[in-house]
């Protein structure tokens, strides 16, 4: 996949297939999180990071061998692609480890403040990509719809809790660092095959090595269910639509691509309630059309 990127591409509004596309991999990413519980009792969290991250690698090789899509070129690449293939495996070491002190409700509601932290940091790496009033309140809206999902976080008396959330917010950061790397540096210019191949490549060992840190083992011979969780993630999630994302961000506005990730933990919320049983609320229906009603306004051409 080409990543020549678009006239104007740093302010590009979404066009209805980019639109669809975006929503499919939001609606992949939310049930992401259910395939990591399916799969958690047998294989524990950070060693499925590891071997979705290497598993990864060796499937988009493969791929780009196909295709002859070139990996090993001397591009001027190498710099910006170990640095966010570190926020990378560092965003997932986070999530994986955070979620052992934090609940899942606050630890989603922190990760996806990486949207906000995009609109920040392209004011400084990305001048032309500013959002007007209106977008700002469409984002707002879009983060109202979230936190009426999930319910204001409740704090407990467990002080660690508060260790997983800062966690979670660190995680979010880098998720938003590495999306402006990508769109600022050399990275830009290169296939998003090699560009998710520097992630993998680099947080394959990171995740291995803080798995063996944390004492994670796989005691027996894990099930159906958790061997095709596995799969879900590292062939489809990590290997297909991570490898789109990253094609999108450097054809589209990382402000407006950023903004339809709210739609992630809505669908994370629905995979919840209709493969694990866990109930929905009424306020459900309130925060989708919340949701909605920002991303129409944070895509509105200017």
């Amino acid at each position: 996949m080409s990543n020549t990127p678009a006239p104007n591409a740093a302010t590009r509004a979404l066009d209805p297939l980019a639109a669809a596309i975006v929503v499919v991999l939001c609606l992949s990413w939310g049930f992401n999180q259910v395939a990591v519980k399916l799969a958690i009792h047998d294989i524990p969290p950070l060693t499925q990071a590891a071997i979705r991250s290497l598993g990864a690698a060796l499937i988009v090789a493969a791929w780009a061998k196909l295709r002859g899509i070139p990996l090993t070129t001397r591009d001027g690449t190498l710099a910006a692609g170990l640095i966010c293939g570190a926020f990378f495996g560092l965003e997932f070491v986070l999530i994986y480890q955070g979620l052992v002190y934090t609940t899942a409700s606050r630890a989603v509601l922190f990760i996806y403040l990486a949207p906000f932290f995009v609109v920040v940091g392209a004011r400084w790496i990305l001048p032309v990509d500013r959002f007007s009033l209106q977008q700002w309140i469409g984002l707002g809206l879009s983060f109202a719809g979230m936190l009426l999902a999930f319910g204001v976080p409740t704090p407990v008396l467990d002080p660690r809790q508060y260790i997983g959330d800062i966690m979670m917010i660190v995680a979010a950061a880098g998720w938003a660092v590495t999306t402006l790397i990508i769109k600022a540096s050399s990275l830009n210019s290169v296939s998003s095959e090699k560009v998710m191949i520097y992630q993998l490549i680099v947080s394959a060992p990171m995740l291995a090595i803080c798995a063996l840190i944390f004492g994670e083992r796989i005691t027996g011979m894990p099930g159906a269910v958790a061997l095709g969780s596995l799969a879900y993630q590292t062939i489809w999630v990590v290997s297909v639509t991570f490898v789109v994302w990253f094609a999108l961000v450097v054809r589209y506005s990382a402000n407006r691509l950023s903004a339809f990730t709210f739609l992630t933990p809505l669908f994370g919320v629905a995979a919840g309630h209709f493969v694990l049983g866990e109930p929905l609320t009424l306020a459900f229906g309130a925060a989708v059309a919340l949701v909605a009603g920002g991303l129409v306004l944070v895509n509105q051409s200017r």
